[in-house]
């Protein structure tokens, strides 16, 4: 049986090698969003703060020639990609002021293209009140201190692309406790001279009060995560068909970034996790060095850095295209369980209530699966007792936006609108080291929930249809060489 969701799947695989890219994958903001997008993104945060002055720096830039990318509490205020940039939003006035390095003529004119630069247009096309000279920032400062403002500025390291908050911050930390090196963060720095130039005002920390924000996602963003959930789709699907006995991981992350640069990412959410046989135990296996064998698994997460927005989305296929009888019956008992507590998931609910409401569906189930094997049994019966056992639990899954684990929880007690975040539960056999783990993007939405990345195959007929396509390696194998 092919549901509508299967052929919806086809037929975006069918156009991906005709289909064309919207644009460079470098963005500015002003190509992901209109201006409007990033003011009132301000004025929540403006809300926030009352009286004080916010001041976020932008990222200085990468240190070789590779692409550029802002770091995610200054693109999410502003929508400015150009390095060394800082923005000064004064709660008082409502004003925000941009500080841009000076205007470069070779590199305009001759080797990179008009990059945005001080000056009243450029003001105008960010939406802000002023763009000013970066070597005017110190003045600004020193202004506000002699009026003893409080300031607002973050005091996590800045998150980049294939990042989450939690990266920066441990390898900071590290940093600082390695007795050959020792140095903090650059917003550590900042802090440290903006307590000697204003040692009378008190700074807070901005960071809790941007990602409550953005724990809350607006249309225009949940438009971009969708897109980005849509390309994940089809990178699995091309891993899908691809696949095959005496592939490397490696080859099948290959076929996902060639889908990932055709439709416009800039890279990656985060590194490559695509497991076979044993890896599978994993939960974040990211060497992609094993070979493919007939008769195992591979478990493929991976998705694109997509106009800064993230996505998540795993799927679990044969190696060879056709699942095992005892590969099916693991998978399908996992599949079943999985599907019991996504269809619990309901707007206005808290996540303590949806899964007790999954634990039921899944002890219904148990009892009238049909095992033949008794240890995918007892990884089941370990898999139900786990969820059984959460009766404190205060989510269902990671926050999905500009970082792949997305800060800022879910801001309620209950699943409300605006929010998206993935489930992903793993079943394990334990004395084989094999696991199995599936992972959607979950939307909550006015009325209930939608599944972001439902286009992706996820039944056994479904994903054996998919695999017996020609996939990318069959079109290279088709291209004469030139030697």
């Amino acid at each position: 049986m092919h549901s509508a969701r299967s052929r919806l799947t086809l037929a975006f695989g069918a156009a991906l090698l005709s289909a064309a890219p919207h644009a460079q994958p470098v963005f500015r903001g002003e190509e992901i969003f209109p201006p409007e997008e990033f003011a009132a993104h301000r004025a929540k945060m403006i809300d926030r703060i009352g009286d004080a002055v916010a001041i976020v720096l932008g990222t200085p830039g990468p240190p070789g020639e590779m692409p550029f990318r802002q770091n995610s509490q200054f693109f999410y205020l502003t929508g400015v990609t150009e390095p060394r940039a800082y923005v000064v939003i004064d709660g008082r006035t409502g004003k925000t002021t941009v500080y841009l390095q000076p205007k470069n003529e070779r590199r305009d004119a001759s080797m990179y293209g008009p990059a945005l630069s001080p000056g009243g247009d450029t003001a105008r096309q960010l939406g802000v009140d002023a763009a000013l000279p970066a070597t005017d920032f110190t003045g600004a400062i020193t202004a506000l201190a002699a009026a003893h403002r409080t300031f607002y500025t973050p005091l996590a390291a800045e998150v980049l692309g294939s990042q989450s908050q939690g990266d920066p911050t441990r390898f900071w930390a590290a940093n600082r406790q390695d007795p050959w090196d020792g140095r903090d963060s650059r917003e550590a720095a900042f802090v440290s001279k903006l307590k000697t130039a204003a040692p009378q005002s008190e700074i807070k920390d901005l960071d809790p009060i941007l990602n409550a924000l953005r724990a809350v996602k607006t249309p225009r963003e949940i438009a971009v995560i969708r897109e980005a959930t849509r390309i994940a789709g089809l990178a699995i699907i091309e891993a899908m068909r691809d696949a095959k006995p005496g592939m490397h991981e490696y080859e099948l992350q290959a076929d996902a970034e060639y889908v990932f640069k055709k439709l416009g990412a800039l890279g990656a959410s985060y590194f490559a996790l695509i497991a076979t046989g044993r890896n599978t135990y994993y939960t974040h296996y990211n060497r992609n060095t094993a070979v493919l064998k007939a008769g195992e698994l591979v478990q493929f997460d991976y998705a694109p850095d997509y106009k800064y927005y993230q996505s998540d989305v795993t799927r679990v296929f044969p190696a060879d295209g056709k699942f095992t009888a005892r590969a099916r019956e693991f998978y399908e008992i996992y599949l079943r369980l999985y599907q019991a507590l996504m269809t619990s998931i309901d707007v206005h609910k808290r996540p303590v209530d949806v899964i007790a409401n999954a634990v039921k569906k899944m002890d219904a189930i148990m009892a009238s699966y049909r095992f033949t094997d008794d240890r995918i049994k007892a990884a089941a019966v370990k898999f139900v007792d786990g969820f059984r056992s959460r009766t404190q639990a205060a989510s269902l899954g990671h926050n999905v936006g500009l970082e792949v684990h997305d800060p800022g929880g879910l801001q309620a007690d209950t699943l409300e609108p605006g929010r998206i975040f993935t489930i992903e539960p793993q079943m394990r056999i334990e004395e084989e080291h094999v696991g199995i783990r599936l992972e959607d993007m979950i939307l909550i939405t006015e009325t209930g929930y939608e599944n972001l990345s439902s286009a992706v195959p996820v039944e056994v007929n479904d994903i054996e249809k998919t695999m017996a396509e020609p996939g990318l390696g069959d079109l290279w194998s088709r291209t004469p060489r030139k030697d």
